[in-house]
């Protein structure tokens, strides 16, 4: 899955003369957290929610409101931006953002091109998005997880089985870790072509198989964040 299918294309962004003020009415109107700080289409620096809170006078400021006017009409993004950010290119893997932005703890990451040109802004939703719509967990799928042996043609051996029973495999995630050494875990993502039997494969699945887990996700009535 490379970035250039994922990440947000249309940006806002600005510049390193951009006021503090300015920065702070485009992220409250348009509900963003950062803001790619690009010189004639070129990134040169980053600013977030977080600079610009850092960059904010406290709550419990004694400074009244000229004072506070005068400040953030001149304090400039090249004051508090990160210059130099972490960037990726178009080609790179989700896989791959997925694995920095966890590492580094940050949760978006530009995208350029060769020259070094915005092209794109990834955000840890956008990466989130790609992950679920991979997964097939929102086409109805049934997952299994298997505890398989680590040999050639575990993984071909369920697979060939699962067709074989009408089901069409939508997806297949293996892991090594927390595995007892010699086996690996395997996550696949079935759904029937028409003919399929869940039950029936259930079943033989269980029988033939180390099935650690099987479940369809109900995704009706979830959790809503309260307000």
């Amino acid at each position: 899955m490379q970035l250039r299918d994922w990440m947000a294309k249309n940006v806002f962004t600005v510049e390193e003369d951009t006021s503090l003020m300015h920065v702070t009415r485009l992220m409250t109107e348009n509900k963003i957290r950062r803001l790619p700080v690009v010189d004639d289409g070129k990134l040169v620096g980053i600013i977030t929610d977080r600079d610009v809170k850092d960059a904010s006078p406290a709550r419990t400021t004694t400074m009244d409101v000229h004072e506070l006017y005068y400040l953030f009409s001149e304090v400039k993004v090249k004051d508090i931006m990160t210059s130099n950010p972490i960037v990726l290119s178009g080609d790179d893997s989700l896989e791959k953002a997925a694995v920095i932005m966890l590492e580094t703890k940050i949760s978006g990451i530009p995208v350029t091109d060769k020259d070094n040109n915005l092209i794109g802004l990834l955000s840890e939703t956008d990466v989130l998005r790609g992950f679920i719509r991979t997964s097939g967990i929102k086409d109805g799928t049934m997952q299994y997880i298997f505890d398989l042996s680590d040999e050639t043609g575990a993984v071909s051996d369920v697979v060939r089985t699962l067709r074989d029973n009408n089901m069409r495999v939508i997806s297949v995630t293996t892991s090594f870790e927390d595995t007892p050494k010699g086996v690996k875990r395997v996550a696949m993502r079935v759904i029937s072509d028409g003919k399929g039997d869940y039950d029936a494969l259930s079943t033989y699945l269980h029988s033939n198989y180390n099935v650690v887990y099987s479940a369809r996700d109900e995704l009706k009535n979830l959790p809503k964040k309260q307000r």
